[in-house]
């Protein structure tokens, strides 16, 4: 998840070299924030499902530590 956001970061970063305007760095900026913060409702959302999920299927595997 992290490796989406570092390159999401990374193009924008491009984009705003490629550009004059203070007001669109600006911009960028706030998306990255937003989908950052997305992600991170996203996984605090799931993660305890994802976390049960992952836990009942390592139960049921044979030989399983």
């Amino acid at each position: 998840m992290f490796a989406l956001y570092f390159f999401v970061e990374d193009l924008m970063a491009r984009r705003i070299k490629d550009r004059e305007s203070g007001a669109s760095a600006v911009e960028y900026g706030l998306l990255i924030g937003l989908i950052a913060v997305a992600i991170i409702a996203v996984l605090l959302l799931l993660g305890p499902r994802l976390a049960g999920l992952f836990t009942s299927v390592n139960d049921q595997l044979p030989g399983a530590p």
